[in-house]
């Protein structure tokens, strides 16, 4: 049961997943009929990961894992909503994940798109796709120098906004979520940042909140 599991259990089930994804021997568990109808009535997941909707991340793949193993959200630039920490909060509260892995990779288009509406000759973006771009421009901010005017798209790092973004990301969520705030601070739970690289399919950790 998930309730059994430590955060540090469950990082390593992960860490091993991936591992086997990377080295071409996935498993592919809990895929079958059985494990299709053994989860038809309750889940009970080992962590919750949010994610960019990148189609090369997906999660149950790149981590080795089948139905029901993880409570997976994902927006484009996994950028913090209210229906995102609702979706956590609720993994946490009620479905009692000891984990919760935020994912960013490479080569994320939100990000790019982020840097490039910096650019002095920058289209506007349509008003939706500028509201995720909006959180992501701090992160472009801080690695592309200064903190107003336009820059130059490519002297920006993209790899470096990237894991900015990431961090921000996942103080976002300790901030605002008293909830899991709370839990990681009784040890019940705690988050990973990992930055994913599409071309090798490894997750890399490269902040933890908590215990693991």
């Amino acid at each position: 049961m998930t309730t059994e599991l430590s955060p540090a259990t469950v990082w390593n089930d992960l860490a091993e997943g991936n591992e086997r994804f990377v080295n071409g021997t996935p498993q592919h568990p809990r895929q079958d009929v059985d494990r299709r109808a053994e989860t038809a009535f309750e889940q009970t997941p080992m962590a919750a990961l949010f994610g960019c909707s990148d189609s090369r991340l997906a999660a149950e793949i790149i981590f080795d894992k089948g139905l029901g193993d993880l409570f997976v959200v994902r927006n484009a630039g996994q950028v913090i909503s209210d229906s995102v920490l609702g979706s956590l909060e609720y993994a946490v509260a009620v479905l009692k994940v000891p984990l919760i892995l935020v994912l960013g990779h490479d080569r994320c288009g939100a990000v790019l798109a982020a840097i490039d509406s910096q650019a002095e000759d920058a289209v506007p973006l349509p008003p939706h796709i500028n509201n995720i771009i909006e959180k992501i421009v701090p992160a472009v901010r801080r690695v592309g120098g200064p903190t107003t005017g336009p820059l130059d798209p490519q002297t920006v790092d993209a790899s470096a906004v990237g894991r900015e973004h990431l961090r921000d990301t996942v103080a976002e969520l300790v901030q605002r979520s008293e909830m899991i705030s709370a839990a990681i601070a009784e040890g019940t739970l705690a988050i990973v940042g990992a930055n994913y690289r599409l071309l090798e399919g490894r997750a890399d950790p490269d902040i933890v909140v908590g215990i693991v």
